[in-house]
């Protein structure tokens, strides 16, 4: 073994050292491992790759690829795969329940493979929405020398002459539904939105959550971009390999390099570049994987200040390809660092601090997708918190590309997304309505759904800023018009949002950042007096233990109390 690593120091010494562990070692051996490669480091490669979506489809060749980068740096790969739950495919129907839930399984996946094998550091492949925060969540748990990898995005599908994407697929089936797009049109379209691998190339979730990878230090820079297809995917797969085994000689881990800054550096970058409003609940779960407070208040209060400077869809004109051959997301991070908008302290997977990685960053006058600090296309952030009488722990908007920043109309209420959905294909929500989606929430669903089917319909018919929907469920990152997400508490735990009644009055403000429900309180208080809980159909089984344990959106819907609670870390034993 290399002088460099003392694995009488390491987690796999509970595997590999003495002769107590001749049993362990014969299982190595039957696999064909040398007895030099059993005395050297154990590095993880977990995959999340599946043929269940294109977002997935290239991670384990990239994972495969990674191996050779630990060997060159003097570690023993051994790969494992988790799961994912692909949002796209999920999307509409019950099957949406499981994708939040996918992300505790993820990490908890990793998590006990990791712990099971003592494995010594980690080196992470995930490509879709929720298996990106998943994979970090468990490296800031374990807290062994981690790099997180994204397997990249989707090219941009071309219909018309014009770049499109699965978005586009979604919204057309509003228009169908208004008898503005025909079955014919529809079919031609689904056929080429998504040319081959990769995630969504919006800065929807999965290329969100990219960004926030190397935001905070836990990626190589400018390596999440490049999308899929591309071949430099094999250089970046091994490059983290390679780096992987520095962090390890230096003992640089995921919570050395994910402080307080770093978090709130990323969300300066997930509102700068009109990301996600699921990164408010990833953060918030991330954080209190490092033992740190940082909720949605917090968040929200970032975004506040943020200006808003990346022209991608879905409010904008350009996808991950585009923000790649643009110079990256550290193209953008160079002009909010000059503008003071980014702590350049943190230290990042590289071992040098975010401001020296960017340092070797040349702004490009001549890209298109980002604009300078001094010339934002907004002056506060894509992504807006809100808090008032209907949400006191708050809610979240996507405002990127937003004309109407204020709404007031009469509430339209549901109790779960497919009657919503089912009144909005029947063309039966009146314009200036404000249509609240309850019982969705982390406990209520149980599992917090995304709502995209009903707000890409609504956007298909013209409807996308002519009402207003509210949730305790989820958004996509793809969903654009004014649709509020996140609110809390949620209906299940007799939030606010369980006493509204139709025809209430709803009045939201996204640049006061307030929502409120304009009914006396006398009268709420008798609402709440005859409110019961509601019952749903997951009574055994994952969702059930879900909604038993998780937490409120707020804090980032966990279901442990996070590092906070820890006695000892797993890199410790």
């Amino acid at each position: 073994m290399s002088s460099r690593f003392d694995k009488m120091k390491l987690p796999s010494r509970h595997v590999s050292v003495g002769p107590e562990r001749a049993p362990h070692r014969s299982y190595y051996y039957a696999m064909g491992m040398t007895e030099e490669e059993i005395a050297r480091p154990f590095v993880a490669v977990a995959s999340a790759g599946n043929d269940s979506a294109p977002c997935n489809t290239t991670l384990n060749a990239q994972a495969d690829i990674c191996r050779e980068g630990v060997v060159e740096g003097g570690g023993t790969p051994r790969r494992f795969n988790t799961i994912t739950v692909t949002d796209g495919i999920a999307m509409g129907h019950q099957g949406m329940k499981s994708s939040l839930v996918s992300r505790e399984i993820i990490a908890d996946s990793i998590e006990v493979s990791v712990r099971g094998h003592c494995y010594d550091a980690l080196v992470g492949f995930a490509g879709c929405d929720k298996s990106l925060p998943g994979m970090m969540m468990a490296m800031l748990r374990l807290n062994i020398p981690s790099i997180f990898v994204y397997g990249g995005s989707i090219l941009p599908g071309t219909h018309r002459g014009e770049d499109v994407t699965v978005v586009d697929v979604f919204e057309a089936v509003g228009q169908h539904a208004a008898g503005n797009c025909p079955l014919k049109e529809l079919t031609a379209l689904e056929k080429v939105a998504c040319p081959g691998h990769g995630a969504c190339g919006g800065q929807f979730t999965a290329n969100t959550m990219a960004c926030v990878g190397e935001a905070m230090g836990l990626s190589l820079p400018n390596s999440n971009m490049a999308p899929a297809p591309y071949r430099s995917r094999d250089d970046i797969a091994v490059s983290a390999g390679r780096q992987v085994m520095v962090c390890l000689e230096r003992n640089l881990r995921p919570r050395d390099i994910c402080t307080r800054a770093a978090f709130e550096n990323a969300a300066r970058v997930v509102a700068a570049t009109g990301g996600s409003t699921n990164a408010a609940l990833h953060l918030p779960a991330m954080a209190s994987e490092a033992g740190i407070d940082f909720d949605l208040f917090d968040v929200a209060e970032i975004f506040k200040s943020t200006p808003y400077i990346a022209d991608l869809k879905p409010g904008g004109k350009y996808v991950a390809k585009d923000m790649h051959e643009a110079g990256g997301v550290y193209m953008g991070m160079k002009t909010l660092l000059d503008g003071g908008f980014l702590d350049p302290d943190p230290i990042t997977c590289t071992g040098k601090t975010l401001g020296e990685n960017i340092e070797e960053i040349t702004w490009n006058p001549d890209q298109k997708v980002f604009y300078e600090v001094s010339n934002p296309i907004t002056p506060t952030g894509g992504v807006v918190g809100l808090k008032g009488s209907l949400a006191p722990d708050g809610a979240i908007v996507k405002v990127a590309g937003m004309e109407r920043l204020q709404f007031t109309g009469p509430a339209r209420v549901f109790d779960r997304e497919e009657d919503a959905f089912a009144a909005v294909e029947a063309r039966d929500i009146a314009e200036g309505s404000v249509i609240i989606i309850r019982y969705e929430g982390p406990k209520g669903g149980p599992g917090m759904r995304e709502m995209l089917s009903t707000t890409a319909a609504l956007y298909g018919q013209g409807m996308g800023e002519k009402v207003a929907l509210i949730t305790d469920g989820r958004f996509s990152g793809a969903t654009r018009g004014f649709c509020i997400g996140h609110v809390g508490p949620e209906a299940a735990e007799c939030g606010p949002i369980a006493l509204v009644e139709d025809g209430d009055t709803i009045s939201i403000d996204a640049e006061a950042g307030t929502i409120d429900l304009e009914v006396d309180e006398a009268v709420l208080a008798e609402r709440r007096k005859a409110w019961r809980p509601r019952t749903n159909d997951y009574q055994s089984g994952t969702l059930w233990r879900y909604a038993q344990n998780v937490g409120s959106a707020r804090t980032g819907a966990l279901t442990h109390p996070g590092a906070k609670a820890e006695t000892h870390v797993y890199a410790d034993i």
